[in-house]
């Protein structure tokens, strides 16, 4: 039996294109199965149906891999499933050497993709450290023109003295002394610890 698989991130993502790519490769509608959910991990509803259903021998159509998931290591893991544990056949229609299936070469299609996933699995890997390591890279040279991260330190208002002796004298508990500056009850706090280191 011939299945297809469709997933898009979001409810409002039209699935057209890759309905058309899985129903001219002879896939029948009714064999499609659809997800409209982020591709983070494999707890799909349409996609665990379609594990449950498919048998030894059947064959798997999705348009491109990144439909089967986002993450390279768990597409692998997912992939080794599919192939070796259900024994089903994948194709990957936007990318023929994905293809399990026997090649007349005489090389198998297994091992042929088996390979082609793992250079898939490092190059995104690379590409993740090389995001990180560009992040690291703009933030430094951000600090060094003065940009400043994270949200702005409160200013310690003028009144902020007067409430302090207030509540130092105890006619006021933190809470209302917080209230009367306008911050919450630990701000206040860490500003009278602050203000005591000085004094």
């Amino acid at each position: 039996m011939d299945y297809g698989y469709i997933r898009v991130s979001s409810k409002s993502q039209n699935i057209d294109r890759q309905l058309s790519a899985i129903t001219r490769a002879g896939i029948k509608k009714e064999y499609v199965y659809i997800d409209k959910t982020s591709g983070k991990d494999f707890r799909r509803e349409g996609y665990l149906l379609l594990i449950k259903q498919m048998k030894e021998g059947d064959v798997l159509y999705i348009k491109s891999i990144d439909r089967l998931g986002r993450n390279y290591e768990e597409i692998i893991k997912e992939w080794n499933y599919i192939t070796k544990v259900k024994k089903v056949e994948m194709v990957v229609l936007d990318f023929p050497l994905l293809d399990t299936r026997e090649k007349v070469s005489g090389v198998t299609g297994k091992f042929l993709t088996d390979i082609i996933l793992q250079i898939l699995s490092y190059v995104a890997q690379i590409e993740r450290e090389n995001i990180l390591e560009r992040q690291k890279e703009g933030i430094y040279e951000a600090k060094k023109r003065g940009v400043i991260f994270g949200r702005p330190k409160k200013q310690i208002p003028d009144n902020f003295h007067k409430v302090e002796m207030l509540w130092k004298a105890g006619k006021l508990s933190l809470r209302s002394g917080a209230a009367i500056l306008g911050v919450s009850h630990s701000t206040f706090a860490k500003w009278i610890k602050k203000d005591e280191k000085f004094d």
